[in-house]
């Protein structure tokens, strides 16, 4: 990677950062309270390295091979924090106990018992986790019913390694961003319809053409990949 390229990515770092302050000074929110992820899937370990030399520390990855393959590249960067932000299968539910600081894509029992029974195998205390939920209701989309929250919830919860920690969407795709502030206000009402932000603290909604919208929605957390690290590669098949 060439020092061109790593001062653009410290910039675009810089430019999100102040898009978040901005959009939390419009609604009178604490920038500290939104914790931003990059979203690094599909894009080299070295664009990470220039990233964390900016002083970034959470990065988001879809794929768990990928994910498997960057935390080795990257083990030397103390402090790194891995988000697991793409669709889970539970015959790798071991691999991102051993690795993820936190799941954004719990959508299901089965996948909340398979990382649960993890943790106990590898001996973790407790893996946070989000319930992804499907807000939008679209059929190619991964997700809970937002009907069966209360139910997935209430399972999650007998459960005892795994702690959920809040909520996550992706709303449907629309060229308006303002079209996902309806999504994410829909979040927040079965947050508030199920504990409130005492029991689901967390709100991981906003990418980065509607950041302002889910910030002002009230997300705690939101996912930004192309205004940091620029149009993704294609996928390579052994991702």
């Amino acid at each position: 990677m060439t020092a061109q390229h790593e001062a653009s990515i410290a910039a675009s770092i810089a430019a999100v950062r102040a898009s978040i302050e901005s959009a939390c000074a419009a609604v009178g929110r604490d920038p500290r309270s939104v914790q931003l992820v990059a979203v690094s899937k599909l894009q080299p370990a070295s664009s990470i390295r220039a990233a964390y030399a900016a002083g970034h520390r959470d990065f988001g990855e879809n794929y768990v091979q990928e994910l498997t393959t960057k935390h080795a590249e990257l083990a030397g960067l103390e402090g790194l924090r891995w988000h697991v932000t793409g669709h889970l299968q539970r015959n790798k539910a071991r691999d991102v106990v051993a690795l993820a600081a936190l799941v954004h894509t719990v959508d299901s029992e089965r996948i909340a018992v398979a990382l649960d029974r993890a943790c106990v195998e590898i001996e973790r205390a407790s893996l946070p986790v989000l319930v992804q939920v499907n807000v939008g209701g679209e059929a190619q989309k991964s997700g809970c019913d937002p009907a069966a929250l209360p139910s997935l919830l209430d399972a999650l919860a007998k459960l005892p390694r795994v702690r959920v920690a809040g909520l996550m969407t992706v709303p449907p795709h629309t060229e308006d961003a303002a079209e996902s502030k309806r999504y994410f206000d829909a979040l927040v009402q079965l947050r508030d319809a199920n504990g409130g932000a005492t029991s689901l603290p967390e709100l991981s909604m906003g990418m980065t053409h509607d950041l302002s919208y889910a910030v002002a929605a009230g997300a705690t957390i939101v996912r930004v990949g192309t205004a940091i690290f620029g149009e993704r590669p294609p996928r390579s098949s052994s991702n």
